[in-house]
């Protein structure tokens, strides 16, 4: 049994969910989201709560109980309240500035660094040395965050680089003389 596919869904105000065969639509005040669940998974809405529940006692059913819930769990917060990843820059001369929409990141490199916002993200950057990254799909923030910290990966000798807020680097040890 499924600890986090028991849960009810609840459904907040201002959220309209509506079920369609397999597909789960969530309509909020920031937008809206849709997600095809699995085969193996029932959806029931009713009384204002979504439940999932698996159709048959497999190995797949039971994995995919725990994800759907969570996924669609993610859905209803992300057009309620939204998601938002934070940055950090650590190295001299490292800076982030917005360039319209697009960021445009100094990392060391003998060039600028743009990134393009994909749609539905967008981008901040209220000191130099953090970036914030928001919207309401939390699987594309998270995206986003990965692939901006792969640009410039925090290396372990100085710790320079782009990392998590809050994030700690294991620093090694130099060569000693």
């Amino acid at each position: 049994m499924s600890r986090i596919g028991k849960k009810p869904i609840p459904t907040p105000s201002g959220v309209t969910i509506t079920v369609e065969g397999q597909t789960v639509s969530v309509k909020g005040p920031k937008g809206q989201l849709s997600w095809t669940v699995a085969d193996e998974i029932v959806i029931a809405h009713e009384n204002g709560e979504l439940t999932l529940s698996p159709r048959d006692d497999s190995k797949r059913a039971a994995a995919m109980w725990g994800l759907s819930r969570s996924l669609v769990a993610n859905m209803v917060e992300g057009v309620t309240k939204g998601f938002e990843e934070t940055l950090e820059l650590v190295g001299v001369g490292y800076r982030a500035a917005m360039k319209g929409t697009a960021l445009q990141l100094q990392l060391g490199f003998s060039h600028d660094v743009d990134v393009a916002a994909p749609q539905g993200i967008t981008f901040a950057a209220p000191k130099q040395t953090e970036i914030k990254i928001s919207g309401i799909d939390k699987q594309l923030v998270g995206e986003m965050a990965a692939r901006i910290r792969k640009i410039r990966p925090p290396e372990p000798y100085k710790g320079k680089g782009v990392r998590y807020a809050g994030e700690k680097v294991r620093r090694k040890e130099g060569k000693k003389k």
